[in-house]
């Protein structure tokens, strides 16, 4: 430490000992601040301080001073560890600012627009439970009678799974206008899955296409959960299920697909498994607890059934998420 500042730190020091003012505390907490501006360890400021007390107090017991000795040896580590600490917390922040822009970015560039087709009423809602999202959902139509629905999930979370995402949604973009059914478009998305992305991520992928001429929904998987079809003349749900391996396991993975005819009333919900997975302290929420807050507002748009399981299974989980939430409904008018 400069001689200057230990001259000036003894004043101090001498003032409020004899005085024991706001003033001198203010003098004190002002000093402080050039000492962390100049980068002073803890150390230095013990030794500088039993440097002074020795001229203000000189008559002190040597047991004293053998305390300070103590003391200024704790503060080596203590200040190799608080600069380690001030070091990571500047990292974490400075990756939160990042997560944060990418987040942004990927907000952005997942954005899709819900198809207009003459019967069909669509709502969705999705959330991450982090910062970034591994949900994703796309909307395709030819905006007169047909309307398709993807709704994947990436195995991870953070940026490595955003930019695996980027992928599907690369791939999606490019079947905007295609009149391929579902399993050729997982055919498609699963080659660039295969081809772009690092073998450790996988992931899960429902294709679902509504044809308004006939009321036909055809539909394909890709290890995912399977889709729900609640028939409302019998007023109960039917799971919608189509073999086929997990995207990017297998460049000649073959899909199944399945169809069914949706009557007025009917609707379907699509969604990712921080929905059937959700979690309580208790345990995993029942999938009959999931059936019946989905059927409870049955007679509500697709929009404000989305919404009200959404609501509901935050609550239940004590607003913390485990798991990024998606769900879809398509709904017969």
């Amino acid at each position: 430490m400069p001689r200057d500042m230990e001259r000036e730190y003894k004043e101090i020091l001498r003032q409020y000992i004899e005085n024991q003012s706001e003033q001198n505390l203010y003098l004190g907490e002002t000093f402080s601040r050039g000492l962390i501006e100049k980068d002073i360890s803890p150390e230095e400021v013990i030794s500088i301080h039993k440097s002074a007390l020795k001229d203000v107090l000189p008559g002190l017991p040597s047991k004293v001073w053998h305390s300070f000795d103590f003391l200024i040896e704790m503060m080596i580590r203590y200040g190799l560890a608080l600069k380690e600490h001030q070091s990571l917390v500047k990292k974490q922040e400075e990756m939160q600012v990042e997560m944060e822009l990418a987040s942004n970015v990927q907000e952005t560039l997942l954005k899709t627009k819900i198809p207009s087709i003459e019967g069909l009423d669509i709502g969705y809602v999705t959330v991450p439970s982090r910062t970034m999202s591994g949900d994703y959902i796309y909307f395709v139509s030819n905006e007169v009678d047909e309307a398709g629905v993807a709704v994947a999930d990436v195995m991870g979370k953070g940026i490595p799974a955003a930019l695996c995402m980027s992928m599907v949604k690369f791939g999606m973009d490019s079947l905007q206008h295609t009149e391929k059914g579902p399993s050729e478009v997982l055919s498609v998305i699963n080659r660039i899955v295969e081809k772009s992305v690092n073998d450790s991520m996988f992931v899960t992928m429902f294709y679902g296409k509504y044809d308004a001429g006939n009321s036909l929904f055809s539909y394909a998987s890709a290890g995912h959960e399977p889709a729900l079809l609640y028939r409302a003349a019998e007023d109960r749900f039917h799971e919608l299920f189509a073999k086929g391996l997990l995207l990017g396991v297998s460049e000649d993975a073959e899909y199944g697909e399945g169809a069914v005819t949706i009557e007025d009333g009917d609707f379907i919900a699509i969604m990712t498994d921080g929905v059937t997975e959700a979690r309580t302290p208790e345990g995993f929420v029942e999938k009959e607890t999931i059936l019946d807050l989905i059927g409870s507002v049955k007679d509500k748009n697709a929009q404000e059934m989305a919404e009200h399981v959404f609501a509901e299974l935050d609550r239940m989980q004590g607003f913390r998420l485990q798991d990024d939430f998606s769900l879809v409904i398509l709904k017969k008018k």
